[in-house]
């Protein structure tokens, strides 16, 4: 998993006024949960950009006027209207506590059915799975090659060492989908 550097500054003032205060300057609000206690403080906007918009997950090497800590982002929440980034929740992590993390998919192989004129569909973007933090892949690759025309692949199918996959068993990962052109195929071949 990659790492992420970033700073903080503590907040001495809580609640809604103060946090609007924040985000008028830039600034947003955050929690560390976790450790001993729940602290709560202040990054900047720019600082975080690249760990918010990007398909990468993420180890946070967290500063916090000068206390050092090893945590991943667990929610973040947007603005509704103008998706700027309101408040941001991280938690701290340990190397042997296993914690509950969302990973990108990769689909691999060329899949049978869309030799056979079906469409592929990633259904699910990514799973979640439970893991220590320094045992979790930044992606997880389902190999596609054996997959026919109208198949899926479920979460239940799944199996991935040292991961449990926490998503519904019967969830649909990926599919491939018969396609008009070849639903009139299949139709005129069984009309004969």
């Amino acid at each position: 998993m990659k790492t992420f550097q970033l700073a903080g500054q503590p907040r001495p003032d809580l609640g809604k006024k103060a946090s609007k205060g924040l985000r008028a300057g830039d600034l947003i609000p955050a929690v560390l949960y976790g450790g001993n206690d729940v602290v709560h403080f202040t990054v900047s906007q720019e600082a975080v950009r690249n760990l918010v918009y990007s398909p990468d997950i993420f180890v946070i090497d967290l500063d916090i006027a000068g206390k050092k800590v090893k945590a991943v982002l667990k929610d973040l929440q947007f603005h509704p209207v103008t998706d700027a980034i309101l408040h941001l929740d991280f938690l701290e992590v340990e190397a042997g506590k296993p914690i509950v993390m969302e990973v990108p998919v990769v689909l691999t192989g060329h899949a049978e059915g869309v030799k056979a004129g079906g469409k592929l569909s990633l259904e699910m973007r990514k799973l979640k799975v439970r893991a220590p933090y320094n045992e979790i892949p930044e992606q997880l690759f389902i190999d596609v090659t054996e997959l026919g025309l109208g198949k899926t692949i479920q979460v239940g199918a799944l199996n991935f060492d040292g991961l449990e996959i926490t998503n519904a068993k019967n969830a649909v990962v990926c599919a491939v989908k018969l396609t008009r052109a070849t639903r009139g195929a299949m139709a005129k071949g069984a009309a004969k």
